[in-house]
């Protein structure tokens, strides 16, 4: 990913550019009250690696919490198979309404700050990259970029 870079006036500066690809998938989510967020990165988007995700946020709930899970119109994300555990409910949102979901902002931010005007030498550090970037969005940077005004967490 090509991302903006300072340079001098009158220069036009030079960023590498990655000519080969493979690809890492970041399910993640995040609590933009508080900032608490879980990801898991996978090889594959569809709905095996799915159920492994569901079945992580289910284990990282807390007894007696339920879990609202905002989701886009992914296919693997509507899939038969899908099993959702029952301390989750899935919410999707209307098409085409990425910014409803905050998730995004920090798949956004993530790019932005730590993984665009790189190259990777393999699939591996493709892996330690997309680690790296997760951890360093902590919960601080979480609720400054994820809150909106809209939002109202007097229930939760």
């Amino acid at each position: 990913m090509t991302g903006r870079v300072w340079g001098k006036r009158g220069t036009r500066p030079r960023v590498p550019k990655q000519t080969e690809y493979d690809y890492v998938y970041v399910f993640g989510t995040v609590c933009p009250k508080t900032g608490e967020s879980h990801s898991l990165i996978l090889p594959y988007c569809n709905t095996e690696m799915m159920n492994l995700f569901l079945k992580l946020v289910s284990e990282k709930t807390p007894a007696g919490h339920h879990m609202i899970l905002v989701l886009d119109n992914a296919g693997w994300h509507h899939s038969k198979g899908l099993r959702v555990p029952e301390n989750i409910t899935l919410h999707h949102l209307p098409p085409y309404s990425p910014e409803l979901n905050p998730i995004e902002r920090v798949w956004q931010y993530c790019k932005e700050h730590y993984l665009c005007n790189r190259v990777f030498d393999d699939y591996n550090a493709l892996l330690d990259a997309g680690q790296d970037a997760m951890r360093r969005v902590d919960e601080e940077c979480i609720k400054s970029i994820c809150q909106e005004s809209w939002m109202e967490f007097e229930n939760l």
